[in-house]
């Protein structure tokens, strides 16, 4: 059984379209003009649309241009008692799946809606179909993308990825910064059978209240100042899809009771709308935070808690599976090396134990950094200990003012972080053989930025 919207604003051609759909099984949505077909799409997304060409307002050739940019892979069919050669192309370049000309019989009608459906089913299926090509090809590792791990704590996350994607419950992911949360999320997505629709991403902690609202459920024209059009929000962007809410421990309580009642209704309105919108999203969330213990003390909602953690993941920390170093240094060497330094195949043994010797407080993402780092300043085909940054090496002195060495003891961040800078910039000014022009190149920035910081660190 398939939904068909039908945009006349002749009645008796309405009533007469949605006649012969019903008695075909399927669900028949009739509405009297363009501008309405469009709200009540948007509002209820037909599996077909069939419209009248000439109509008050929105025309025909305007609905079929709303209808493609909500919604690409479904047909739509456009009929009129004043056919033109020149309409009909102009129809079928905006990707119309039939022109047909009044008055018609209910055969053709019925012939017109078989094919259109079978034309949706196998745009999904040829969708599905490509996904699993990919995963098949590799494109999907079989490590779960980018989400590399061997040790037992990370089969655990794999195990629960596998048992969940396919459903459409909630889960919430929880880990510290750079352990792989947004991985996670597309693993997910990948091997649901959503996986054909989009996959949006909301950072929480990044935008103020009054922008996240607007950003999660969008808003119309004139709603606030500066809003000079309307704008679709993620909510409807993931509509068939999967919505990604990270830090979602970051979001006030007036919106955490906004997304309580799209999770369980699964309709909201836009800001300064009035029109209430149905989706389809399953919502995969994450945070840093202990949201249980944010619940306790009054800063998260207990009811919205519970909504989104149906199914929790917890990822380990990279110092709590150190065991993955070394398949991980291969993976950032493969993905970096290409763009970064194509000469260098590998790490050495000295490197690596360097690296195990770290505590990861950035985790992953921190090591993805620490590789590309090595990768500019490595001149063979294997990243020495001297590659890598000072403070990853174990030396401890601290520096003078032409020292190279950096500490790694307990400095303040800021210093640390100096240091850091320090040492990249004297390195990259030994490479180019002391050119200034040069070095600002090999470090990525102005040349009156290099001389600024030259003359900050006492560099001649």
């Amino acid at each position: 059984m398939a939904t068909i919207l039908i945009i006349d604003d002749n009645e008796t051609i309405r009533e007469g379209l949605a006649h012969v759909v019903k008695k075909m099984g399927h669900v028949a949505i009739a509405a009297a003009s363009g501008k309405e077909g469009v709200e009540r799409f948007r509002t209820e997304r037909a599996d077909f649309v069939i419209t009248d060409l000439k109509m008050e307002g929105l025309g025909g050739v305007e609905v079929l241009r709303a209808v493609r940019e909500l919604d690409p892979d479904c047909p739509a069919m456009i009929i009129t008692a004043f056919g033109t050669v020149e309409t009909a192309v102009e129809a079928m370049k905006l990707g119309a799946f039939d022109f047909l000309i009044k008055p018609f019989a209910p055969e053709v009608v019925r012939l017109k809606v078989e094919r259109a459906l079978e034309l949706r089913a196998a745009r999904r299926a040829k969708g599905r179909l490509e996904a699993e090509n990919a995963y098949l090809r590799g494109e999907e590792s079989r490590n779960f993308g980018e989400l590399i791990g061997s040790t037992e704590a990370m089969r655990r996350v794999f195990a629960i990825v596998e048992r969940v994607a396919p459903t459409d419950t909630s889960v919430a992911i929880y880990g510290e910064s750079g352990t792989g949360k947004e991985l996670v999320a597309r693993a997910i997505h990948t091997r649901s059978r959503r996986s054909a629709g989009p996959f949006i991403k909301v950072n929480c902690g990044a935008l103020a209240e009054s922008l996240l609202e607007s950003e999660l459920f969008g808003h119309e024209k004139g709603a606030f100042t500066g809003a000079i059009k309307r704008k679709l929000g993620r909510f409807e962007l993931a509509d068939g899809g999967t919505l990604f809410l990270d830090e979602i421990g970051d979001i006030s309580p007036a919106l955490q009771t906004k997304l309580l009642r799209v999770i369980q209704e699964r309709e909201f309105e836009r800001v300064g709308g009035e029109t209430s919108l149905k989706v389809d999203v399953r919502v995969v969330s994450a945070t840093n935070k202990d949201l249980a213990r944010e619940v306790a003390e009054g800063r998260f909602r207990e009811d919205l808690y519970y909504r989104l953690q149906v199914v929790p993941i917890a990822i380990p920390p990279l110092r709590e599976r150190k065991e993955d170093l070394a398949p991980l240094v291969e993976h950032f060497i493969a993905l970096l090396a290409p763009r970064t330094n194509p000469k260098v195949r590998a790490i050495s043994d000295a490197a690596l134990a360097r690296l195990y010797a770290w505590k990861w407080p950035g985790n992953v993402r921190e090591l993805g950094n620490v590789i590309e780092q090595a990768l500019v300043f490595t001149d063979g085909e294997t990243i020495a200990p001297d590659a890598l940054p000072e403070a990853l090496r174990g030396e401890s002195p601290r520096p003078a003012a032409g020292d190279l060495s950096v500490p790694t003891g307990d400095l303040p961040l800021p210093e640390l972080l100096d240091d850091l800078e320090r040492q990249l910039i004297l390195k990259a000014f030994g490479k180019a053989k002391g050119v200034k022009t040069e070095t600002a190149r090999l470090l990525g920035i102005k040349t009156s930025a290099l001389y600024y910081k030259l003359e900050k660190y006492g560099i001649s």
